[in-house]
Order: C-alpha cells, then structure tokens, then sequence
C-alpha cells in the first residue's frame, strides 16, 4: 500500500528560461500513516515551497507526488482543490476570524461537507475544542484567548474534518517554550489516536524530541531523513 505522501525526485524552480531559479532538486521523501516527520534547513532552502506542492497548492513541474492516493503530477486544478479539503492546514499565523468564537472558526472548516446543519458542525467543532483542551473556552472571540490559545484553535480547525494529512508551515515559531512544546505533544497525540501524518516544517529545536524524523533540506535536496 503506497504511503500518504510519496515523493519522487520532485523539482521546482521560480520564473522560467535563463531567469529559472531552481529551488527543489530531486527531492524524495515519504512518510507513513500516524508518522511525525520535521522539514528543517536554512531559510530559502525549499521548505515551504515543497509543503505548499505536498498540500497541491501549486502545480508539480517535474517529478512524481502522491498525497493520498492522488498523483499531482499533471494534476487537474479540480483534482488539487478536491485533495486540499482533504488536508488539515496549520501555519504560524492562525487567521483567526475575530469576529467569530473559537467554536465557529473551528465550525467553519465544516461548511463545505454536504448533508452537514449548523448544529451538527457546531457539535463537532466544540467536541473538536474539547479535546484540544478548549471545551471551556469554545465560546470566546480570539481577543480574548491567549497565543498558545489560538493556535490550539487552528490546531482544532485542522483536525476537525478528519483529515487524512496534516501540513504545518512553523506552527510554534509564535510561541513560548513551554506552549510550543503543548501544541506540538497536542498534535503528536492527535496525530498517533487517528493515524494521521504529521509534515511540518520548522526551525524550532525545542520540539525535535516529538517528531518521529527528522528532514534537513539545504539548498533544494533532502541531506538527511
């Protein structure tokens, strides 16, 4: 059975023709189901490109990707919006709507399912709160929560719709020690309890310890991992 993600010697470059600026070469990599696998490296090495090409929110150039059964390769853009709601997304801005409570952020995520009320997707968005450790706090604005609070709402955001694959882009670069490493055994758990891997990419050597495997990328190529 082929892994979630299943890349082969993938690359991507910016502009075209003598002004292409190559920024991924021959990467390959594949993580398993329920693994935890850390994106680390020099700024600009190719990080976050090769995460937003995993999450099909650029079209492949050249190389093989297979997310979740689903080659990107040629990939139609319906086919890439259809895989990106398959995909839970967690970045170190957690774009919180202020105007909306923890519970409808979380709700939001949900709009899209068919056959789904408000009062399903609210029930599931505060089960969702509870189990990050918000239940009781499911009904305050952002304004009122605390950093390490917010991201506990995008990490609920993410998960909520039962994702097979979760992508975060410097998820604890925002956060204190001792709350970066609660979201990041937040996620662990999570990510364990349901089988879902976890690629997040990170310069955060506080939470190495978690992760299952460590990816260094230094100038577009996989050194170690």
């Amino acid at each position: 059975m082929r892994p979630p993600i299943d890349l082969a010697d993938v690359c991507y470059a910016y502009g075209s023709g003598e002004l292409a600026r190559p920024v991924l070469r021959d990467v390959s990599l594949s993580v398993g189901p329920g693994e935890i696998v850390l994106l680390t490296g020099p700024s600009g090495s190719g990080k976050t490109t090769l995460l937003t090409l995993i999450g099909a929110l650029r079209a492949m150039q050249a190389g093989s990707a297979a997310v979740l059964g689903q080659q990107l390769m040629g990939a139609r853009e319906a086919e890439r919006v259809g895989l990106r709601r398959r995909i839970g997304f967690i970045f170190q801005n957690h774009n919180l709507l202020g105007f909306l409570t923890a519970r409808q952020n979380v709700a939001m995520t949900l709009e899209l399912e068919p056959g789904t009320t408000e009062q399903d997707r609210l029930a599931r968005a505060g089960a969702m709160l509870k189990a990050v450790g918000l239940g009781e706090r499911a009904d305050a604005l952002p304004a009122k929560l605390s950093g390490g609070q917010r991201q506990r709402v995008a990490v609920a955001r993410a998960l909520v719709g039962g994702p097979g694959l979760v992508l975060a882009d410097e998820p604890t670069a925002a956060l204190d020690r001792q709350t970066g490493h609660e979201v990041m055994a937040l996620l662990r758990d999570l990510a364990k309890q349901r089988g879902v891997p976890i690629l997040m990419v990170t310069h955060d050597p506080r939470i190495l310890d978690l992760a299952d495997r460590v990816v260094a990328i230094e100038d577009g190529r996989v050194v170690t991992g």
